[in-house]
């Protein structure tokens, strides 16, 4: 399970002093709890993942208003809590397959529009929960249903 695996790493970055890693362990353990507090349920593995890539998300954004802002120290250490947190990620999918499997839940919920895509949303984000980012995935679905990718 995803939340004990969380918690053997962070007694090891304890342990060694690698104190970015402790940070981001730190951070993600407490962004799970406050869901779980929220949610009033323990959380699962899918819901985890979920946590994960949200906080991925946000340093991606970070890094990339720090490059704006001329600021490469923090962007170094974004990118660095990045890379911790994606190592708990499952590989991220290409556009490719986001597309196929897309293409697969619009046939099955039988879609046949930009008016069904609340419905191919539904099927398709817990399929691609944690490999994929929520916003190419909306760009991908609205393209196939308005018919602009083929």
């Amino acid at each position: 399970m995803l939340q004990e695996k969380l918690m053997t790493d962070l007694r090891k970055a304890m342990k060694s002093g690698d104190k970015i890693r402790l940070e981001v362990l730190r951070m993600a353990r407490a962004s799970i709890k406050n869901a779980e507090i929220a949610q009033q349920k323990s959380l699962d593995d899918p819901d985890i993942l979920g946590i994960i890539a949200k906080e991925g998300k946000q340093r991606r954004e970070s890094i990339a208003e720090f490059k704006k802002g001329n600021r490469q120290d923090l962007v170094d250490k974004e990118e660095a809590e990045l890379a911790i947190l994606l190592e708990y990620l499952p590989e991220q999918i290409s556009r490719e397959e986001i597309v196929a499997t897309a293409r697969r839940v619009i046939e099955e919920v039988e879609a046949r529009g930009p008016g069904d895509k609340g419905k191919v949303m539904q099927k398709l984000m817990p399929q691609l929960k944690g490999k994929a980012e929520g916003h190419e995935i909306n760009e991908v679905v609205t393209e196939l249903l308005s018919g602009s990718t083929g």
